[in-house]
């Protein structure tokens, strides 16, 4: 059944799961929109009196974010936080689709390999591959500046992930394609390489796009290694002024900007290539 007709308006994925509430069941959601729009507010409202009580809506604590240098202090901090994320990035895609290649090779010894690879990577916490680079790679001899002891940690999580992302993207391509080409003569490297893959890519640039949103906040342990990312600069703002919550809460302000940026980054790709995304009007989500 299409998701739209020319007598009615698209389809919401509620509406393919669900039938279309009645009017009690309306008027039921009404009624909790509005007791839920009443518990934030009154929630809003407690924090800050929260604040107001222990004095921390004193201005002393507020003013020194209309100093350009705290801006810039802080901006530099972020130059730091993207230059790792995409750094990062640009390399989880690379290793992520040499472990799709390998776990999609049909050699097993390979697939073996890679599907051990990705796994671990996926399993082991970023922090604690942050560790092993700062304290047990130095003791072999191999130095590292405080950016790489961040970034390849950080790569290295992510890549099993985009590796499991790829490879889903191949799974989406019909098999059909595959047996075609595969009938016409080709060889099965050049049919993934030529085929598969560059369909697979479309699928998923939108999922690739929105997981570096997690590369973004897998950063924020930079203090681990001393790397000057804004959260670490943050961190200095708040010894130099003593304002803890003030400083952390427009930092979070920062990060949850950038990272809407980047989700609506994704959406606006998905949309421009014709991916199709979960949306409030999208009934066969990618």
């Amino acid at each position: 059944m299409s998701a739209m007709t020319s007598t009615s308006r698209p389809v919401s994925i509620r509406d393919a799961l669900y039938e279309a509430p009645g009017p009690k069941t309306r008027a039921k959601i009404r009624v909790g929109t509005a007791i839920t729009a009443v518990l934030v507010a009154l929630l809003l409202g407690f924090v800050v009196y929260q604040f107001w009580a222990t004095g921390q809506l004193n201005p002393r604590y507020w003013m020194f974010f209309t100093q350009l240098s705290t801006w810039s202090y802080l901006l530099a901090g972020l130059r730091g936080t993207l230059t790792v994320a995409l750094t990062a990035g640009g390399i989880a895609l690379v290793l992520g689709l040499a472990l799709m290649l390998g776990r999609t090779s049909g050699i097993r010894v390979l697939e073996a390999v890679c599907r051990v690879v990705t796994d671990f990577f996926r399993g082991v916490p970023s922090l604690l591959l942050i560790y092993f680079f700062f304290l047990v790679v130095p003791q072999y001899g191999i130095r590292m500046s405080s950016f790489w002891m961040l970034t390849l940690p950080v790569a290295l999580a992510a890549s099993g992930v985009l590796a499991e992302v790829f490879r889903a993207g191949v799974n989406a391509v019909p098999r059909g394609q595959t047996e075609a080409a595969l009938a016409l003569g080709m060889s099965p490297f050049r049919v993934k390489l030529k085929i598969v893959l560059p369909q697979a890519i479309r699928y998923v640039i939108p999922s690739l796009i929105s997981q570096l949103v997690v590369v973004v906040k897998d950063t924020t342990v930079a203090y681990v290694v001393s790397y000057p990312d804004m959260l670490q600069n943050a961190r200095v703002l708040i010894t130099n002024y003593d304002a803890l919550v003030s400083t952390y809460l427009v930092v979070a302000v920062i990060y949850i900007l950038l990272n809407y940026a980047i989700n609506q980054l994704s959406v606006y790709v998905a949309r421009r290539s014709g991916t199709r995304v979960v949306s409030r009007y999208s009934t066969n989500p990618a």
